[in-house]
Protein backbone atom coordinates (compact mmCIF):
# COMPACT_ATOMS: atom_id res chain seq x y z
CA UNK A 1 0.00 0.00 0.00
CA UNK A 2 1.12 3.62 -0.39
CA UNK A 3 0.20 4.70 2.77
CA UNK A 4 1.04 2.65 6.07
CA UNK A 5 -1.68 0.65 7.84
CA UNK A 6 -2.24 3.29 10.58
CA UNK A 7 -2.74 5.88 8.33
CA UNK A 8 -5.19 3.93 6.54
CA UNK A 9 -7.21 2.79 9.37
CA UNK A 10 -6.89 6.39 10.62
CA UNK A 11 -8.41 8.35 7.21
CA UNK A 12 -11.04 4.83 7.62
CA UNK A 13 -11.97 5.83 11.03
CA UNK A 14 -12.19 9.44 10.24
CA UNK A 15 -14.85 8.74 7.75
CA UNK A 16 -16.85 6.76 9.59
CA UNK A 17 -17.03 8.73 12.49
CA UNK A 18 -18.07 11.85 10.32
CA UNK A 19 -20.96 9.57 8.23
CA UNK A 20 -23.86 11.69 9.44
CA UNK A 21 -26.86 9.31 7.98
CA UNK A 22 -24.97 7.27 5.66
CA UNK A 23 -25.02 3.79 6.12
CA UNK A 24 -21.68 2.38 7.36
CA UNK A 25 -21.22 0.51 4.39
CA UNK A 26 -21.89 3.64 1.94
CA UNK A 27 -19.35 5.68 4.48
CA UNK A 28 -16.74 3.29 3.55
CA UNK A 29 -17.73 2.93 0.24
CA UNK A 30 -17.01 6.67 -0.39
CA UNK A 31 -14.22 7.13 1.63
CA UNK A 32 -12.31 4.45 -0.30
CA UNK A 33 -14.02 5.73 -3.49
CA UNK A 34 -12.49 9.19 -2.80
CA UNK A 35 -8.96 7.87 -1.65
CA UNK A 36 -8.48 5.89 -5.12
CA UNK A 37 -9.44 9.30 -6.89
CA UNK A 38 -7.04 11.47 -5.04
CA UNK A 39 -4.20 9.09 -5.56
CA UNK A 40 -4.00 8.44 -2.01
CA UNK A 41 -4.34 4.74 -2.72
CA UNK A 42 -2.24 4.40 -5.92
CA UNK A 43 -2.81 1.90 -8.76
CA UNK A 44 -2.20 -1.00 -7.66
CA UNK A 45 -2.31 -1.38 -4.24
CA UNK A 46 -3.04 -3.90 -2.25
CA UNK A 47 -5.84 -3.36 0.69
CA UNK A 48 -6.02 -5.36 3.73
CA UNK A 49 -7.96 -8.38 3.86
CA UNK A 50 -12.30 -7.81 4.17
CA UNK A 51 -11.70 -9.88 7.77
CA UNK A 52 -8.72 -7.43 8.76
CA UNK A 53 -10.26 -4.66 7.93
CA UNK A 54 -13.46 -5.28 9.62
CA UNK A 55 -11.70 -6.30 13.17
CA UNK A 56 -9.68 -2.70 13.05
CA UNK A 57 -12.90 -0.95 12.30
CA UNK A 58 -15.60 -2.92 14.42
CA UNK A 59 -17.81 -3.16 11.80
CA UNK A 60 -19.37 -6.41 10.10
CA UNK A 61 -17.29 -8.42 7.62
CA UNK A 62 -20.49 -8.02 5.35
CA UNK A 63 -20.37 -3.85 5.64
CA UNK A 64 -16.82 -4.48 4.66
CA UNK A 65 -17.37 -7.11 1.47
CA UNK A 66 -20.77 -4.60 0.52
CA UNK A 67 -18.29 -1.99 0.43
CA UNK A 68 -15.50 -3.39 -1.89
CA UNK A 69 -17.58 -5.69 -3.81
CA UNK A 70 -19.49 -2.17 -5.00
CA UNK A 71 -15.91 -0.43 -5.50
CA UNK A 72 -15.10 -3.68 -7.56
CA UNK A 73 -18.33 -3.34 -9.68
CA UNK A 74 -17.83 0.43 -10.45
CA UNK A 75 -13.94 -0.61 -11.76
CA UNK A 76 -12.34 0.60 -8.80
CA UNK A 77 -10.98 -2.37 -7.51
CA UNK A 78 -9.48 -5.30 -8.84
CA UNK A 79 -10.46 -8.66 -6.74
CA UNK A 80 -9.23 -12.25 -7.14
CA UNK A 81 -8.54 -15.17 -4.48
CA UNK A 82 -5.08 -13.08 -3.16
CA UNK A 83 -7.76 -9.82 -1.80
CA UNK A 84 -8.31 -6.85 -3.29
CA UNK A 85 -6.20 -3.90 -5.50
CA UNK A 86 -6.56 -0.55 -6.85
CA UNK A 87 -7.34 -0.81 -10.10
CA UNK A 88 -5.33 1.12 -12.33
CA UNK A 89 -7.63 4.53 -13.91
CA UNK A 90 -6.64 7.43 -16.00
CA UNK A 91 -4.77 10.16 -14.31
CA UNK A 92 -6.95 13.65 -13.31
CA UNK A 93 -5.91 16.97 -11.35
CA UNK A 94 -6.30 16.30 -8.11
CA UNK A 95 -8.92 18.94 -7.34
CA UNK A 96 -11.67 19.67 -5.04
CA UNK A 97 -13.89 21.57 -7.39
CA UNK A 98 -12.77 21.03 -10.85
CA UNK A 99 -13.59 23.96 -13.67
CA UNK A 100 -16.82 22.65 -15.13
CA UNK A 101 -16.84 22.09 -18.74
CA UNK A 102 -17.05 24.83 -21.81
CA UNK A 103 -21.24 24.93 -22.80
CA UNK A 104 -21.87 25.68 -26.34
CA UNK A 105 -25.39 25.30 -27.20
CA UNK A 106 -26.39 25.57 -30.75
CA UNK A 107 -26.64 28.78 -32.06
CA UNK A 108 -30.19 29.13 -33.16
CA UNK A 109 -31.16 28.45 -29.65
CA UNK A 110 -29.97 31.97 -28.68
CA UNK A 111 -32.55 33.27 -31.01
CA UNK A 112 -35.86 31.01 -28.89
CA UNK A 113 -37.96 34.16 -26.85
CA UNK A 114 -37.72 34.47 -23.10
CA UNK A 115 -39.88 31.63 -21.67
CA UNK A 116 -42.75 32.25 -19.57
CA UNK A 117 -42.06 31.91 -15.63
CA UNK A 118 -45.13 29.58 -14.41
CA UNK A 119 -46.38 29.99 -10.99
CA UNK A 120 -47.78 27.85 -8.53
CA UNK A 121 -50.70 29.09 -7.48
CA UNK A 122 -51.43 31.64 -10.40
CA UNK A 123 -50.81 35.18 -9.66
CA UNK A 124 -53.65 37.43 -10.68
CA UNK A 125 -53.86 38.21 -14.00
CA UNK A 126 -51.94 35.77 -15.57
CA UNK A 127 -52.99 34.85 -19.05
CA UNK A 128 -54.02 32.07 -20.84
CA UNK A 129 -54.38 29.98 -17.11
CA UNK A 130 -58.47 28.76 -16.84
CA UNK A 131 -60.40 28.68 -13.10
CA UNK A 132 -59.32 25.57 -11.84
CA UNK A 133 -60.89 26.54 -8.62
CA UNK A 134 -64.25 25.82 -10.86
CA UNK A 135 -63.63 22.12 -12.00
CA UNK A 136 -65.31 19.51 -10.49
CA UNK A 137 -62.85 17.74 -8.61
CA UNK A 138 -64.67 15.22 -6.64
CA UNK A 139 -66.28 14.20 -9.50
CA UNK A 140 -62.77 13.87 -11.55
CA UNK A 141 -61.71 12.04 -8.56
CA UNK A 142 -64.43 9.64 -8.96
CA UNK A 143 -64.17 8.91 -12.27
CA UNK A 144 -60.41 8.26 -11.86
CA UNK A 145 -61.16 5.79 -9.53
CA UNK A 146 -63.70 4.13 -10.70
CA UNK A 147 -61.29 4.27 -14.14
CA UNK A 148 -58.77 2.06 -12.24
CA UNK A 149 -61.05 -0.09 -10.70
CA UNK A 150 -62.56 -0.90 -13.77
CA UNK A 151 -59.28 -1.65 -15.56
CA UNK A 152 -56.48 -1.16 -12.82
CA UNK A 153 -52.91 -2.88 -14.22
CA UNK A 154 -54.17 -2.86 -17.91
CA UNK A 155 -53.28 0.40 -18.21
CA UNK A 156 -50.07 0.85 -16.49
CA UNK A 157 -48.04 -0.41 -19.53
CA UNK A 158 -47.14 2.42 -22.31
CA UNK A 159 -49.86 1.72 -24.37
CA UNK A 160 -50.62 3.22 -28.22
CA UNK A 161 -48.29 5.68 -28.74
CA UNK A 162 -51.51 8.06 -30.49
CA UNK A 163 -53.28 7.72 -27.31
CA UNK A 164 -55.83 5.85 -25.86
CA UNK A 165 -58.31 4.86 -28.57
CA UNK A 166 -61.34 6.15 -26.85
CA UNK A 167 -60.11 9.06 -26.19
CA UNK A 168 -59.75 9.38 -29.56
CA UNK A 169 -63.07 8.83 -30.36
CA UNK A 170 -64.52 11.14 -27.93
CA UNK A 171 -62.21 13.63 -29.39
CA UNK A 172 -63.60 12.86 -32.92
CA UNK A 173 -67.13 13.02 -31.78
CA UNK A 174 -66.93 16.27 -30.11
CA UNK A 175 -65.16 17.81 -32.76
CA UNK A 176 -68.01 16.80 -35.00
CA UNK A 177 -70.66 18.59 -33.27
CA UNK A 178 -68.77 21.77 -31.90
CA UNK A 179 -65.95 22.75 -34.47
CA UNK A 180 -67.67 21.34 -37.70
CA UNK A 181 -64.51 19.19 -37.99
CA UNK A 182 -65.35 15.47 -39.80
CA UNK A 183 -62.84 13.10 -38.51
CA UNK A 184 -62.22 9.60 -37.26
CA UNK A 185 -59.86 8.70 -34.10
CA UNK A 186 -57.42 7.09 -36.99
CA UNK A 187 -56.56 11.18 -37.47
CA UNK A 188 -56.05 11.99 -34.36
CA UNK A 189 -52.64 11.84 -32.26
CA UNK A 190 -52.64 12.39 -28.33
CA UNK A 191 -50.01 15.01 -27.22
CA UNK A 192 -48.74 16.30 -23.94
CA UNK A 193 -50.83 19.77 -24.18
CA UNK A 194 -50.37 21.80 -28.10
CA UNK A 195 -47.13 22.87 -27.44
CA UNK A 196 -45.73 18.91 -28.03
CA UNK A 197 -48.24 18.93 -31.19
CA UNK A 198 -46.13 22.17 -32.45
CA UNK A 199 -42.72 20.22 -32.22
CA UNK A 200 -44.76 16.97 -33.68
CA UNK A 201 -45.43 19.51 -36.59
CA UNK A 202 -41.97 20.49 -37.15
CA UNK A 203 -40.73 16.86 -36.70
CA UNK A 204 -42.59 15.67 -39.34
CA UNK A 205 -43.26 18.06 -41.70
CA UNK A 206 -40.35 20.53 -41.74
CA UNK A 207 -36.36 20.21 -42.08
CA UNK A 208 -34.01 22.45 -40.71
CA UNK A 209 -33.47 25.52 -42.55
CA UNK A 210 -37.01 25.97 -44.41
CA UNK A 211 -39.19 28.82 -43.37
CA UNK A 212 -42.07 28.81 -41.34
CA UNK A 213 -44.57 31.85 -40.90
CA UNK A 214 -45.51 32.91 -37.53
CA UNK A 215 -48.01 35.38 -36.17
CA UNK A 216 -46.99 38.80 -35.65
CA UNK A 217 -47.36 39.67 -32.69
CA UNK A 218 -48.41 36.11 -31.94
CA UNK A 219 -47.81 32.80 -29.81
CA UNK A 220 -44.31 32.50 -28.46
CA UNK A 221 -44.60 29.14 -28.30
CA UNK A 222 -44.34 28.56 -32.14
CA UNK A 223 -42.11 30.59 -32.40
CA UNK A 224 -39.86 28.36 -29.97
CA UNK A 225 -40.91 25.02 -31.33
CA UNK A 226 -39.99 26.07 -34.76
CA UNK A 227 -36.98 27.42 -34.06
CA UNK A 228 -35.76 25.08 -31.66
CA UNK A 229 -36.49 22.55 -34.91
CA UNK A 230 -33.99 24.83 -36.74
CA UNK A 231 -36.51 26.46 -39.09
CA UNK A 232 -36.43 29.91 -40.47
CA UNK A 233 -39.33 32.20 -38.55
CA UNK A 234 -40.67 34.82 -40.80
CA UNK A 235 -43.55 37.09 -38.79
CA UNK A 236 -46.34 38.03 -40.79
CA UNK A 237 -47.98 41.02 -39.76
CA UNK A 238 -51.45 40.43 -37.82
CA UNK A 239 -54.55 43.32 -38.76
CA UNK A 240 -58.18 43.65 -37.57
CA UNK A 241 -59.19 40.65 -40.30
CA UNK A 242 -56.27 38.42 -38.64
CA UNK A 243 -52.98 37.14 -40.30
CA UNK A 244 -51.81 39.42 -44.08
CA UNK A 245 -49.44 37.77 -45.62
CA UNK A 246 -47.46 40.09 -47.76
CA UNK A 247 -45.64 39.57 -50.96
CA UNK A 248 -41.95 39.44 -49.96
CA UNK A 249 -42.29 37.07 -47.27
CA UNK A 250 -40.02 34.00 -48.19
CA UNK A 251 -42.17 31.01 -49.32
CA UNK A 252 -42.85 28.85 -46.11
CA UNK A 253 -43.26 25.20 -45.14
CA UNK A 254 -45.55 25.72 -42.10
CA UNK A 255 -47.81 28.51 -41.61
CA UNK A 256 -48.83 29.39 -37.75
CA UNK A 257 -52.23 30.55 -37.15
CA UNK A 258 -54.92 30.53 -34.10
CA UNK A 259 -57.97 32.31 -36.54
CA UNK A 260 -60.68 31.83 -33.98
CA UNK A 261 -59.07 33.93 -31.66
CA UNK A 262 -56.05 35.21 -32.38
CA UNK A 263 -53.13 35.25 -29.55
CA UNK A 264 -52.64 37.93 -27.78
CA UNK A 265 -54.66 40.22 -30.55
CA UNK A 266 -57.89 38.10 -30.13
CA UNK A 267 -58.88 38.83 -33.53
CA UNK A 268 -60.98 36.38 -36.10
CA UNK A 269 -59.27 35.55 -39.42
CA UNK A 270 -61.79 36.51 -41.68
CA UNK A 271 -63.55 34.24 -43.95
CA UNK A 272 -61.48 35.22 -47.33
CA UNK A 273 -58.01 35.42 -45.69
CA UNK A 274 -58.73 31.60 -44.43
CA UNK A 275 -59.86 30.67 -48.16
CA UNK A 276 -56.75 32.78 -49.37
CA UNK A 277 -54.39 31.00 -47.14
CA UNK A 278 -55.91 26.97 -47.98
CA UNK A 279 -55.42 27.98 -51.67
CA UNK A 280 -51.75 29.28 -51.11
CA UNK A 281 -51.15 26.47 -49.03
CA UNK A 282 -52.45 24.23 -51.54
CA UNK A 283 -50.58 25.83 -54.69
CA UNK A 284 -47.28 25.85 -52.49
CA UNK A 285 -47.00 22.44 -50.90
CA UNK A 286 -46.91 24.14 -47.25
CA UNK A 287 -48.66 23.21 -44.34
CA UNK A 288 -51.15 25.14 -42.20
CA UNK A 289 -50.85 24.78 -38.23
CA UNK A 290 -54.18 25.53 -37.16
CA UNK A 291 -54.02 26.54 -33.16
CA UNK A 292 -57.28 26.34 -31.94
CA UNK A 293 -56.04 27.23 -28.32
CA UNK A 294 -59.72 28.54 -26.53
CA UNK A 295 -62.26 28.65 -29.08
CA UNK A 296 -64.78 26.77 -26.97
CA UNK A 297 -64.80 30.42 -25.12
CA UNK A 298 -66.97 32.64 -27.71
CA UNK A 299 -69.48 35.04 -26.38
CA UNK A 300 -71.00 36.37 -28.97
CA UNK A 301 -72.77 34.67 -31.94
CA UNK A 302 -71.96 31.15 -33.30
CA UNK A 303 -68.20 29.37 -32.90
CA UNK A 304 -66.14 30.07 -35.74
CA UNK A 305 -65.62 26.83 -37.81
CA UNK A 306 -62.25 25.38 -37.64
CA UNK A 307 -60.46 25.77 -40.91
CA UNK A 308 -59.68 21.97 -41.44
CA UNK A 309 -63.68 21.87 -42.10
CA UNK A 310 -63.36 24.55 -44.65
CA UNK A 311 -62.45 22.78 -47.88
CA UNK A 312 -62.33 18.74 -48.62
CA UNK A 313 -58.15 16.94 -47.93
CA UNK A 314 -57.45 20.81 -46.72
CA UNK A 315 -53.52 21.03 -45.69
CA UNK A 316 -54.16 21.66 -42.01
CA UNK A 317 -53.10 20.35 -38.80
CA UNK A 318 -55.21 20.95 -36.20
CA UNK A 319 -54.48 21.42 -32.68
CA UNK A 320 -56.15 21.42 -29.52
CA UNK A 321 -55.80 21.23 -26.02
CA UNK A 322 -57.39 20.65 -22.68
CA UNK A 323 -55.25 22.92 -20.50
CA UNK A 324 -57.42 25.92 -21.16
CA UNK A 325 -60.67 24.05 -20.69
CA UNK A 326 -59.85 22.07 -17.85
CA UNK A 327 -56.81 22.69 -16.47
CA UNK A 328 -52.77 22.94 -17.28
CA UNK A 329 -51.22 20.48 -15.04
CA UNK A 330 -53.53 17.33 -17.23
CA UNK A 331 -50.79 17.98 -19.95
CA UNK A 332 -53.16 16.62 -22.33
CA UNK A 333 -53.30 18.12 -26.39
CA UNK A 334 -54.42 16.56 -29.40
CA UNK A 335 -54.05 17.38 -33.05
CA UNK A 336 -55.92 16.24 -35.94
CA UNK A 337 -54.55 15.50 -39.29
CA UNK A 338 -55.81 15.32 -43.28
CA UNK A 339 -56.69 11.27 -43.43
CA UNK A 340 -53.80 11.20 -46.29
CA UNK A 341 -50.99 13.05 -43.67
CA UNK A 342 -52.34 10.45 -41.00
CA UNK A 343 -51.97 7.52 -42.80
CA UNK A 344 -48.05 8.54 -43.85
CA UNK A 345 -46.71 9.54 -40.51
CA UNK A 346 -48.53 6.51 -38.95
CA UNK A 347 -45.36 4.24 -38.97
CA UNK A 348 -43.23 7.41 -37.36
CA UNK A 349 -45.29 8.26 -34.55
CA UNK A 350 -44.22 5.30 -32.46
CA UNK A 351 -40.60 6.17 -33.11
CA UNK A 352 -41.43 9.91 -31.53
CA UNK A 353 -43.89 9.57 -28.92
CA UNK A 354 -43.86 6.83 -26.37
CA UNK A 355 -47.82 6.94 -24.95
CA UNK A 356 -48.56 7.15 -21.27
CA UNK A 357 -50.54 8.62 -18.83
CA UNK A 358 -53.23 6.32 -20.18
CA UNK A 359 -55.84 6.81 -16.87
CA UNK A 360 -56.10 9.93 -17.41
CA UNK A 361 -56.87 9.53 -20.99
CA UNK A 362 -59.49 7.53 -20.23
CA UNK A 363 -60.78 9.47 -17.40
CA UNK A 364 -61.04 11.77 -19.44
CA UNK A 365 -63.22 9.89 -22.52
CA UNK A 366 -65.22 8.93 -19.42
CA UNK A 367 -65.66 12.98 -18.62
CA UNK A 368 -66.83 13.31 -22.30
CA UNK A 369 -68.61 10.98 -23.08
CA UNK A 370 -71.09 11.02 -19.70
CA UNK A 371 -72.00 15.27 -20.60
CA UNK A 372 -69.41 16.32 -17.77
CA UNK A 373 -66.92 18.13 -20.70
CA UNK A 374 -69.91 19.85 -21.81
CA UNK A 375 -71.65 21.21 -19.15
CA UNK A 376 -68.21 22.35 -17.57
CA UNK A 377 -67.77 24.43 -21.08
CA UNK A 378 -71.10 26.36 -20.89
CA UNK A 379 -70.49 26.75 -16.97
CA UNK A 380 -67.01 28.04 -18.04
CA UNK A 381 -68.48 30.47 -20.69
CA UNK A 382 -70.75 32.16 -18.32
CA UNK A 383 -68.27 32.48 -15.93
CA UNK A 384 -65.29 34.36 -18.12
CA UNK A 385 -68.12 36.09 -20.09
CA UNK A 386 -69.09 37.75 -17.49
CA UNK A 387 -65.53 38.70 -15.83
CA UNK A 388 -64.36 40.00 -19.16
CA UNK A 389 -67.00 42.50 -18.87
CA UNK A 390 -66.20 43.23 -15.47
CA UNK A 391 -62.36 43.75 -16.24
CA UNK A 392 -63.48 46.20 -19.30
CA UNK A 393 -65.86 48.36 -16.51
CA UNK A 394 -62.74 48.43 -14.29
CA UNK A 395 -60.19 49.33 -16.68
CA UNK A 396 -62.54 52.15 -17.84
CA UNK A 397 -62.82 53.39 -14.00
CA UNK A 398 -59.16 52.47 -13.51
CA UNK A 399 -56.49 52.84 -16.01
CA UNK A 400 -55.86 56.65 -16.39
CA UNK A 401 -52.94 55.81 -19.22
CA UNK A 402 -54.45 56.42 -22.87
CA UNK A 403 -55.06 53.04 -23.89
CA UNK A 404 -57.35 50.95 -26.00
CA UNK A 405 -58.52 47.27 -25.65
CA UNK A 406 -57.88 45.15 -28.78
CA UNK A 407 -60.46 42.11 -28.99
CA UNK A 408 -62.55 40.54 -26.75
CA UNK A 409 -64.65 38.23 -28.62
CA UNK A 410 -63.47 35.22 -26.25
CA UNK A 411 -61.15 33.62 -24.65
CA UNK A 412 -59.51 34.20 -20.94
CA UNK A 413 -57.38 37.26 -21.91
CA UNK A 414 -57.85 41.07 -23.00
CA UNK A 415 -55.43 43.05 -24.68
CA UNK A 416 -54.43 46.61 -23.82
CA UNK A 417 -51.77 48.38 -25.69
CA UNK A 418 -50.55 51.33 -23.81
CA UNK A 419 -47.77 53.81 -25.19
CA UNK A 420 -45.03 55.10 -24.05
CA UNK A 421 -44.38 52.38 -20.85
CA UNK A 422 -41.49 50.08 -20.49
CA UNK A 423 -44.65 47.09 -20.60
CA UNK A 424 -41.44 44.31 -19.95
CA UNK A 425 -40.06 46.71 -16.28
CA UNK A 426 -43.51 47.16 -15.39
CA UNK A 427 -44.23 43.23 -15.71
CA UNK A 428 -41.04 42.47 -14.15
CA UNK A 429 -42.49 44.69 -11.11
CA UNK A 430 -46.07 43.57 -10.55
CA UNK A 431 -44.54 40.04 -9.31
CA UNK A 432 -43.78 41.80 -6.60
CA UNK A 433 -47.43 42.76 -5.92
CA UNK A 434 -48.51 38.83 -6.69
CA UNK A 435 -49.57 40.17 -10.36
CA UNK A 436 -48.58 38.35 -14.03
CA UNK A 437 -50.12 40.27 -16.79
CA UNK A 438 -47.49 39.77 -19.88
CA UNK A 439 -45.69 42.39 -21.67
CA UNK A 440 -47.36 43.02 -25.10
CA UNK A 441 -43.92 43.99 -26.57
CA UNK A 442 -42.66 40.34 -26.19
CA UNK A 443 -44.96 38.98 -28.77
CA UNK A 444 -42.81 40.85 -31.81
CA UNK A 445 -40.05 38.43 -33.38
CA UNK A 446 -39.12 42.26 -34.53
CA UNK A 447 -38.52 44.11 -31.57
CA UNK A 448 -38.39 47.15 -33.37
CA UNK A 449 -42.04 46.51 -34.88
CA UNK A 450 -43.40 45.84 -30.94
CA UNK A 451 -45.90 47.92 -29.57
CA UNK A 452 -45.77 48.20 -26.14
CA UNK A 453 -49.00 47.14 -23.29
CA UNK A 454 -50.26 44.57 -21.30
CA UNK A 455 -51.96 41.28 -21.59
CA UNK A 456 -54.27 40.45 -18.98
CA UNK A 457 -56.01 37.59 -17.97
CA UNK A 458 -59.19 37.00 -16.31
CA UNK A 459 -59.82 33.48 -15.85
CA UNK A 460 -58.23 32.88 -12.77
CA UNK A 461 -58.47 35.94 -11.47
CA UNK A 462 -61.81 36.98 -9.53
CA UNK A 463 -63.36 39.90 -10.84
CA UNK A 464 -63.50 41.58 -6.55
CA UNK A 465 -60.04 41.32 -7.32
CA UNK A 466 -59.63 43.95 -10.67
CA UNK A 467 -59.93 47.09 -9.30
CA UNK A 468 -57.11 46.85 -6.56
CA UNK A 469 -55.04 45.10 -9.64
CA UNK A 470 -55.33 48.13 -11.94
CA UNK A 471 -54.67 50.64 -9.53
CA UNK A 472 -51.27 48.55 -8.64
CA UNK A 473 -50.82 48.62 -12.48
CA UNK A 474 -51.49 52.38 -12.93
CA UNK A 475 -48.64 53.41 -10.42
CA UNK A 476 -45.91 51.04 -11.75
CA UNK A 477 -46.39 52.29 -15.04
CA UNK A 478 -46.08 55.96 -13.76
CA UNK A 479 -42.87 54.69 -12.29
CA UNK A 480 -41.86 52.74 -15.81
CA UNK A 481 -42.51 55.58 -18.60
CA UNK A 482 -40.19 55.96 -21.51
CA UNK A 483 -38.72 58.78 -22.24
Amino acid sequence: MNIPDDAFYTLLNQALAQRGEETLQRALYHALQEAILRGTLGAKSRLPGSRAMAQTLTVSRNTVNGALEQLATEGYLLRDRQGSRVAILPQRPVVDAPEPPAVRLPPHLARLPAGTQRDSPTLMLTPGTPAVNYFPLPLWRRIIDRTLREEGSALLGYGDSAGEMRLREAIARHLTLSRAISCDASQIVITEGALEGLTLCARLLSEAGETAWVEEPGYVGAKSAFLSAGLHVVGIPVGEEGMQPEGNAPLPRLIFTSPSHQYPYGTVLSASRRLALLEFARKQGAWIVEDDYDSEFRYSGEPIPAMLGMMENAPVVYLGTFSKTLFPALRIGFMVMPKVLAAAVQPLISSLLRGGHRTEQVALAHFIEEGHYARHLASMRRLYRKRQLQLREAIGRELLFPHQIIGGGGGMHLTVQIDGIDDVAVVQQARQYQLAPAALSRFWLDETEARSGLVLGYGSTSASQFPAALRTLQQIMRRCRRG
